[in-house]
């Protein structure tokens, strides 16, 4: 770099696409948003597919500000699509492997139905499976043993909400965590229900949990079929659901893959990994 000039050296093609690249993300800088790895990363990928003019619509669009007043806004296409999906129809299903936000971002449109009183309640669920191994008998009341199994939405409604403003709305009624097991026997009118690591329900409880929905309200439903924890080959509700579901009207199928990752590099390099495997050793069965 010299004073306000970047000169780059390269073959043609090489020097036009690394122009692109500085391009959008000076844009992207222009617009408020800060630099961060992942940007860079993801504007390189998207120059190299010939899609990068999708880059700098990403800093459009706050779905939600949190606690801390800091604003959520997708970070890749794959999630920008997956926000509109939810917008626009009355059931979603997110599905790709961790890291991707999907449930933060269904969380942050909850939030955001919510605030502006699309919605009465919020209603976070997920089946109570553990992962791989056995957690023995846990202590203390029926909440408390099922707690484990929904910190992460807890997590992110605190961020969204801040721990007074949730426990507030906790006790009104208006905010529900509680295991798939809870929804039985229920209808859900006026609310924004989520159902959270849905690989992990029978076909039988995502049947259940499905025909639990009211009038005026949404369903986003989210999970990684690859990460099935389910005990004696049982088959996954989320994978029979997809195929049982498709192509009706009102009910969105977004998919993710590494490229959304948002988590740590390593995170997209080890999906990758997996996913090389998983081929090789179909291959060879």
């Amino acid at each position: 770099m010299r004073d306000d000039e970047l000169k780059l050296n390269g073959d043609e093609e090489n020097i036009f696409k690394a122009g692109k690249v500085i391009d959008n993300l000076m844009h992207f800088i222009n617009r408020g948003e800060t630099l961060t790895e992942q940007n860079v990363r993801y504007c390189i990928s998207l120059v190299k597919e010939g899609s990068e003019e999708s880059f700098t619509e990403l800093a459009d669009g706050c779905i939600c500000i949190t606690a801390k007043g800091k604003p959520i806004k997708p970070k890749t296409v794959g999630q920008k699509k997956y926000c509109r999906a939810i917008a626009d129809n009355t059931i979603t299903f997110g599905v790709g492997p961790a890291g991707t936000g999907k449930t933060y971002l269904a969380v942050a449109m909850a939030v955001t139905a919510f605030r502006s009183k699309q919605v009465n309640r919020i209603i976070l669920t997920r089946p109570a499976v553990e992962a791989g191994e056995k957690l023995g008998f846990l202590p203390g009341d029926l909440q408390s043993k099922v707690d484990p199994y929904l910190r992460p939405l807890y997590d992110a409604l605190f961020d969204m909400l801040g721990a007074e403003t949730y426990g507030k709305y906790v006790e009104k009624g208006n905010i529900e965590v509680a295991p798939l097991a809870y929804m039985r026997g229920r209808t859900l009118d006026d609310s924004f229900i989520i159902l959270d690591e849905a690989q992990n329900t029978t076909r039988e409880q995502m049947k259940m949990f499905l025909t639990r929905l009211g009038f005026n309200s949404k369903m986003v439903i989210t999970g990684d079929v690859t990460q099935i924890d389910l005990p004696n080959g049982a088959k996954s509700g989320l994978k029979d659901c997809i195929k049982i579901l498709k192509g009706i009207d009102d009910i969105a199928h977004c998919r993710f893959n590494e490229k959304d990752v948002v988590r740590h590099r390593l995170v997209q390099d080890i999906i990758k990994a997996y996913e090389k495997n998983e081929v090789s050793r179909n291959d060879r069965q």
